[in-house]
This record gives C-alpha cells, sequence and structure tokens, in this order.
C-alpha cells in the first residue's frame, strides 16, 4: 500500500481497494456501513494475516463513526454518544461489577495530541465510590470506573505501557479503555470522526513515534482502544516535496482548541452512557462538569 500515514482502519481499506483498482473485496477483510441519522458507521473487520499486512493493522474489528457537524451541532453530539455507547457495548460484556481502568494517552501540553487527557478530565469516576459504599450511592445504575493519564515517555522516562501495567496489577481491572489522538488521511475525517477498536493501541503511531503496543497480548486484559483523527501529515496534502529534516510534519486546524473539546466531551460521555448503562446523558452530564 502507498505510503500514506493514517491510524484509520477504514482509510486504510479504501486505499487497499483502490489499488487494487476497485476490487469489491480485501482477502481476510469484511465491512460493512450503517447510517444512523447524519451519522455514518463502518465496521472493518481484519479476519486473518493477510488482511492484517494489507491494511497494516492489528487483526480485530475496527468501528469508524463519522460524525461531520459534531463540532457545531448539538443532535450530532447527542446521537454520537449514544452510538458509541452502543458500539463500545457491543465489543464486550458490561455490567454493574465490571471494573474499568479508562487511559487517557498523549501529551496535555500539546493541544492536538491532548485528547487522552481532556476525556479522562471529563469522566465519571466511580471505582472509588462502590469500594467504599457498598452501592449505596447508585445501585446497580453503575460500574466501577477509575482513570488515569500517564503523560508520554519524554516526560515521565517511562513506557506508557509498563505504567498501565503495573497499575493494572495492582487495581485488576477487567476492561482497559484507552484513548489516543490519531493521524488521518483525508482533511475531513479531522476532528470529524471517532474511531472504537477491539485491537488495542500503539501509543505515538500517528505521528510515527511507535511505543510499546496496548493491546490484550501485552497487557493480559481487554483493550478496547478509541481514537479521534486530530492531524493530517503534511505530505500527504502537499505538492511539494516535505524536507527530510521536517518529517513527519504534521498539521491540524486553526480551531484544534474547538475540537479537543467537543471530541473530549463526545468520547467521554460516550464512555460514561457504555459503562454506566442505566444512565441518561442528562444524568452522566449532571454529574460531571
Amino acid at each position: 500500500m502507498q505510503n500514506i500515514r493514517t491510524d484509520l482502519a477504514v482509510e486504510a481499506h479504501e486505499m487497499s481497494k483502490r489499488e487494487a483498482k476497485n476490487s469489491a473485496s480485501v482477502d481476510g477483510v469484511i465491512s460493512d456501513v450503517e447510517k444512523k441519522g447524519d451519522i455514518t458507521v463502518t465496521r472493518v473487520k481484519i479476519t486473518n494475516d493477510n488482511g492484517s499486512r494489507t491494511l497494516g493493522k492489528a487483526k480485530g474489528t475496527y468501528i469508524t463513526i463519522d460524525a461531520p457537524n459534531l463540532k457545531y451541532s448539538l443532535e450530532t453530539y447527542e446521537r454520537a454518544c449514544s452510538v458509541i455507547a452502543e458500539e463500545i457495548r457491543g465489543l464486550t460484556k458490561i455490567d454493574s461489577d465490571t471494573l474499568t481502568l479508562v487511559v487517557g494517552l498523549g501529551n496535555r501540553e500539546i493541544t492536538p495530541d491532548a485528547l487522552g487527557s481532556s476525556v479522562v478530565s471529563k469522566l465519571l469516576i466511580t471505582h472509588h465510590i462502590k469500594e467504599c459504599s457498598d452501592n449505596e450511592i447508585f445501585g446497580e445504575n453503575i460500574s466501577g470506573v477509575c482513570a488515569i493519564a500517564p503523560g508520554v515517555l519524554g516526560t515521565t522516562g517511562i513506557e506508557t505501557a509498563d505504567i498501565i501495567r503495573a497499575v493494572s496489577e495492582k487495581v485488576k481491572p477487567q476492561l482497559i479503555i484507552a484513548v489516543d489522538a490519531l493521524a488521518a488521511a483525508d482533511i475531513e475525517r479531522v476532528s470529524n470522526t471517532i474511531q472504537i477498536s477491539d485491537a488495542g493501541i500503539q501509543p505515538g503511531a500517528g505521528v510515527g513515534n511507535n511505543r510499546d503496543g496496548l493491546n490484550e497480548e501485552t497487557i493480559g486484559i481487554k483493550v478496547i482502544a478509541i481514537g479521534v483523527p486530530t492531524v493530517i501529515d503534511a505530505a500527504t496534502i502537499s505538492k511539494i516535496k516535505i524536507p527530510k529534516e521536517l518529517s513527519p510534519l504534521m498539521v491540524t486546524t486553526k480551531d484544534i482548541d474547538l475540537v479537543i473539546e467537543r471530541a473530549a466531551k463526545t468520547v467521554a460521555n460516550g464512555i460514561n452512557l457504555a459503562l454506566h448503562s442505566r444512565l441518561t446523558l442528562r444524568d452522566v452530564e449532571s454529574y460531571v462538569s
């Protein structure tokens, strides 16, 4: 496949089909598309090694939620929250006894990379409540949720995977949800797309700075990855050659602050609804500022 950087399986699939001269299918890849109002949900399932090699992604299910008006439409935001929750619950069983560790990846000091830490700040955290109250406050309406934003190797000096592994050994969650900013190949998908996958995540992959992978094989716990593309490789959209000393040069939108705020709120409340399935969006928003 041509050397275009993307973290989105749906884009990798589209490019592989174009290179195969619009072949209807790729061996080892199954996809379907569903419309939910103004939101399009594309599910790409990589089933074998050939599909993994062709798309450059690990085997697993990749769900892409395209919400073109997410930044500005309240209705789209609310619908996206519900769709995220439905898709997460479709990938794994979650009940009131489930303990989930949400990991906000990325560098909070760099706005396009601050999605993960921003999501963590908007979660309904309940693990301590359930431990202390014996479910007297919320009853069966909530599951256990704890969260960390471990930062990046350059500021901690510790591999992110090692931090998550150590916390998991102590807390013993049944599920990990890892949230990170991604890179897209199509500028129209920047800020308007959410990807959910049960194949785990590769921290730093969007900017070509791969760290140890976070998945069930490396951590020993089921990992669901959620990401929003906030950048695009300049080489993908530029008509001039990017000097080697500037590569990779990543670009983002001028309203990236708004993008991160709305995307983080959407992803966080999608996670909140998935983990606390008996609560409504209004309930969640009343508990979390």
